[in-house]
């Protein structure tokens, strides 16, 4: 039996899982090529970038990250621009590169969660499809009556099966491929917030560590000792 006769088996169901599997293939090439052309594997020019900012060549540092097209070097360069301004305080700046940050995670993000919903509901359809399937495979048994034929019901199990069996087989790589992608975005957010960091730390504008009341309690108790 070849393939076009398993889809006609299957029901309608093996065509939305089609579809589904598509678009799956859609997103994860599209986010690959997003990906490498980000540059995201590429993190050489961070240190150098740091290097020329401690040295004072703030301009230099500029033109080296405007070179590259990794989001981290547009959280840098947001970071740089803030830092040498002297009219924004520390607050302003941790905004703005929080903001630019944001933008280029969102832009990584993408998609994933299509990549996400397809993964979790294509076992789902598959599921539903195999109980239609097994409902109209009874229903024909019951109209054969007296005259029941195993062949009936064998034939109209492993049809139902079918869409369970696509399901699965679209769900497990696109899952694969979800995680891993995000794993990727985890990756560039860290970098993110440890590059914008070191930036901010040399201009003297790092983020403030917020003082809870359990600090100045054994703050004002370490006074009295």
């Amino acid at each position: 039996m070849n393939t076009v006769n398993l889809f006609q088996q299957g029901g309608p169901i093996m065509i939305v899982l089609l579809a589904l599997s598509v678009l799956a293939v859609a997103i994860i090439l599209a986010k690959l090529f997003q990906f490498f052309y980000s540059g995201l594997g590429r993190s050489g020019f961070i240190e150098p970038a740091l290097s020329i900012l401690g040295r004072g060549e703030s301009n230099k540092a500029l033109e080296l990250l405007r070179q590259q097209r990794s989001p981290v070097a547009r959280v840098m360069e947001s970071a740089v621009r803030c830092g040498i301004d002297p009219r924004m305080s520390a607050q302003d700046t941790e905004a703005e590169v929080s903001r630019v940050g944001s933008a280029e995670i969102r832009n990584l993000e993408s998609w994933l969660r299509g990549l996400s919903a397809i993964a979790h509901l294509s076992p789902l359809l598959g599921l539903l499809g195999t109980v239609t399937g097994m409902i109209t495979a009874f229903m024909r048994l019951e109209e054969a009556g007296s005259r029941v034929d195993p062949s009936i019901l064998s034939g109209g199990i492993w049809e139902a099966l079918l869409t369970t069996a696509f399901g699965l087989t679209v769900a497990i790589p696109a899952m694969g491929a979800f995680y891993w992608l995000e794993g990727e975005v985890d990756r560039v957010r860290a970098a993110m917030k440890d590059a914008s960091i070191r930036v901010l730390r040399h201009f003297g504008k790092s983020p403030q560590r917020v003082e809870t009341r359990d600090d100045e309690r054994i703050e004002d108790e370490s006074h009295g000792i």
